[in-house]
C-alpha cells in the first residue's frame, strides 16, 4: 500500500462489529417503534434527552470564518446551559482538518454536522446497521457514503461525498467536555469526541468508493442512554424537513419535554432560556434581530404542523425596555398524537421483553 492509498488518521481499517453486537436485548428495543405502518416507521427515529440538550452544533461555518485566527486557528469554545434545573458548561476543541491545498484549518462541528449524526441515528435504527456493543460499552452504525448520501436526499438536505467525509471526520475530530458543578463545589466531568471512533474499509481509495464499510462509534451518553432505555421516538421526518437549524432544535426540545401535550394544555418557553440553552441566537448583535429569528422559527413548526398556535407575551421593565419574551404554545393534533405514542413506547420498553432479532422492528398502536 502506497502512502497515498494509506487511509487517513482518522479513516483507519475498519473493524467491523461482530453478530452478537447487531442482535441484542438493547438494540432490539432501540430499532422498535411504536407505529402502525411501515410508512410511519420510515419517519420516526429516536432522542436522546440529555446529549440533545447539550448546545454542541452552535457557531455556523460563516461564524467560524471570522473567529479563526490567521493560521487557522479557533479557541476552545464555551457554553453555559441548564439541564433539568442543573447548570452544566460545555467546552468544545475544535477539529484540525487538512484542506485539499495542504493547509490545516479548524472547525467546530455545526449544523452541517449535526444533520450528518441525525441521519447516522436513523440509519442506526433501521435494522442490521445499528449496533451495541454491551461488553465494550459502545454502539454506533455501519453504513456506506451512498447509503448516508441517498438518507440526507430523502431528507431535503443533499450533499456531496466530499462534504459527507468532511463532516464525519470533524466530528470524529472534535472533542466535547461536559462539566457540572453541585453546591459544595464538587465537580464532574466527561470529555470525548463526538464520534470516538471513526473507521473505513475499502478495495480502492476511499474518496473513490461510495459503497465502502464504514463504522462510526456514538457519543457515550448515547451509548448510556441506549443501555439504560431512556431515548424517546420522535418525527425525524418532520425535523429534518425544517430548514431552519434552530426550527429543528425547538423541535426536539419540544419531542422531549412537551410530553404532556393535549388539547387542553399549553407549553411556554422563554426568549432568553432559548437563547441560552440553544446558544443559536448569540451571534445576533440586537436582540430584537433575535427575537425576529425565533419567531420565524415558530412560524416555521406552525407551518409544518408541529403547533396549532404560538403567543407572544413580551415582558418589560423599567422605562419599557424589553427583558423577556414568553411564548406560549399549543400543540397540533399530530404532535399530541405522536407524544401519547411516545409515552407509550416508552412505558412498553420497560416492560415488555424484546422480541427476536428477526422480527417486525414496529410496536403497532392499535395494541
Amino acid at each position: 500500500m502506497d502512502e497515498k492509498s494509506k487511509p487517513k488518521k482518522s479513516q483507519k481499517l475498519a473493524v467491523l462489529p461482530n453478530k452478537n453486537d447487531y442482535q441484542n436485548v438493547q438494540l432490539d428495543l432501540f430499532q422498535r417503534f411504536l407505529c402502525n405502518t411501515e410508512l410511519e416507521r420510515a419517519q420516526l427515529s429516536n432522542t436522546f434527552d440529555l446529549w440533545d440538550s447539550v448546545p454542541r452544533y452552535s457557531v455556523s461555518r460563516q461564524a467560524m470564518v471570522k473567529l479563526r485566527t490567521e493560521k487557522g486557528f479557533l479557541e476552545l469554545l464555551k457554553l453555559d446551559f441548564n439541564y433539568k434545573g442543573m447548570m452544566l458548561k460545555a467546552i468544545i476543541q475544535p477539529a484540525r482538518i487538512e484542506e485539499p491545498d495542504g493547509t490545516s484549518q479548524d472547525y467546530y462541528p455545526s449544523a452541517n454536522e449535526e444533520l450528518i449524526e441525525d441521519a447516522l441515528r436513523k440509519i442506526a435504527a433501521d435494522q442490521n446497521h445499528g449496533y451495541f456493543d454491551k461488553t465494550n460499552y459502545h454502539s454506533g452504525v455501519v453504513f456506506s457514503l451512498h447509503m448516508l448520501r441517498q438518507e440526507l436526499k430523502k431528507r431535503g438536505h443533499a450533499r456531496s461525498f466530499q462534504q459527507i467525509t468532511l463532516s464525519l471526520n470533524i466530528l470524529s475530530g472534535s472533542v466535547i467536555e461536559l462539566r457540572a458543578e453541585d453546591g459544595n463545589n464538587a465537580e464532574a466531568f466527561t470529555r470525548s469526541p463526538y464520534f470516538p471512533s471513526l473507521s473505513a474499509v475499502s478495495r480502492m481509495k476511499l474518496q473513490n468508493d461510495p459503497h465502502a464499510k464504514w463504522v462510526v462509534q456514538f457519543h457515550p451518553l448515547v451509548t448510556q442512554s441506549i443501555d439504560a432505555l431512556t431515548y424517546r421516538q420522535f418525527n425525524y421526518h418532520q425535523m429534518m424537513s425544517l430548514t431552519s437549524q434552530l426550527a429543528r432544535w425547538l423541535h426536539k426540545q419540544l419531542s422531549l419535554k412537551f410530553t404532556f401535550a393535549s388539547f387542553t394544555t399549553i407549553f411556554k418557553m422563554n426568549y432568553s432560556t432559548i437563547k441560552r440553552d440553544s446558544a443559536l441566537l448569540d451571534g445576533y448583535k440586537q436582540q430584537r434581530q433575535g427575537i425576529a429569528a425565533l419567531d420565524d422559527a415558530f412560524d416555521e413548526l406552525t407551518t409544518h404542523g408541529t403547533l396549532l398556535s404560538v403567543l407572544k407575551n413580551e415582558q418589560r421593565g423599567a422605562r419599557g425596555k424589553l427583558e423577556d419574551v414568553i411564548y406560549t404554545l399549543t400543540a397540533t393534533r399530530e404532535f399530541i398524537s405522536e407524544m401519547k405514542a411516545a409515552n407509550k413506547r416508552q412505558s412498553m420498553t420497560l416492560e415488555v421483553p424484546a422480541a427476536p432479532a428477526d422480527n417486525s422492528a414496529a410496536i403497532s398502536t392499535r395494541r
